[in-house]
């Protein structure tokens, strides 16, 4: 497996073979394990595998946790050439972004619920990132993860109004013994919070099973259960939006997303449920 740090040489690297690329933060865990090996069946035994490993500056808000945020290349390697990676592309800040840098790509109006009004310009700097990942590896497919429903939305809306040519793929969330979503903050968790953490899933599940056609009263059910099994959470947002739009909804009459962000004292975890109508 190869890696190249140096954006002019990942640039000139080229393979007649269909490239897919699978964007990363690195701290790669199982989760991350099975998107990458998603991406290498995409890629297929002719094609070439690409993950990024980048943690990128402009998608933290101020006191989040970006200086925090857990570093370890080596082990990220070594899941990366299990999961049958070619190359990994493992830039630096400086390589990423000119000190003079005053171009960025803005979404305005998928991020107006959930993650959006938390993470002020994370978006943004999702976007931004993004598209220069595009451009710099210039893959045929990329691979996203559901768990980050918003996200995978807004770059699947990026690359059709950047029109570029790429098939962004949305891979199912994959998760830990009793439902939480495997995340890479999940390490930040006290035991209690870990044993409390997996309400999340079930206040989701409970609102996408109920028979109310109101979300209002989906909603109630969700932030119960949340209430009397995960005490020790604080609910960001518990919503149910429209999965195209990414719009509140107020019944469910076409295809929905129930999707939840909840505060513990080590860590904000998201999670999200498709509900159809």
């Amino acid at each position: 497996m190869t890696v190249i740090e140096d954006i002019a040489e990942m640039q000139r690297w080229h393979d007649a073979q269909p490239i897919v690329l699978v964007p990363t933060m690195g701290a790669l865990h199982s989760g991350h394990g099975q998107l990458i090996r998603h991406g290498r069946e995409l890629a297929g035994d002719g094609g070439s595998l690409v993950v990024s490993i980048f943690v990128n500056p402009t998608q933290f808000g101020p006191g989040e946790d970006f200086d925090a945020y857990p570093r370890a290349f080596d082990d990220d390697c070594t899941l990366c050439k299990e999961a049958g990676a070619n190359l990994v592309f493992h830039p630096s800040a400086d390589q990423m972004y000119h000190g003079d840098a005053s171009i960025t790509v803005a979404e305005n109006s998928l991020t107006e619920t959930l993650c959006g009004p938390s993470r002020p310009g994370h978006f943004d700097g999702v976007c931004t990132v993004v598209a220069k990942l595009f451009n710099i590896v210039r893959p045929d497919i990329a691979v996203f993860g559901k768990k980050d429903y918003q996200q995978l939305a807004v770059l699947r809306r990026m690359g059709r109004d950047l029109n570029f040519p790429i098939d962004i793929v949305g891979a199912e969330t994959v998760r830990e013994d009793g439902g939480l979503a495997m995340s890479s903050r999940n390490r930040y968790l006290s035991s209690e919070e870990r044993n409390q953490a997996p309400a999340i899933r079930k206040a989701l599940l409970a609102m996408a099973e109920s028979n109310e056609l109101g979300a209002p009263a989906r909603i109630e059910i969700g932030r119960e259960i949340l209430a009397k099994e995960a005490p020790l959470g604080k609910i960001d947002y518990l919503e149910i939006v429209d999965r195209e739009t990414m719009g509140k909804v107020e019944r469910i009459t076409r295809p929905a997303l129930a999707a939840a962000a909840v505060f513990f004292d080590g860590a904000r975890l998201i999670d999200n449920i498709e509900i159809m109508p």
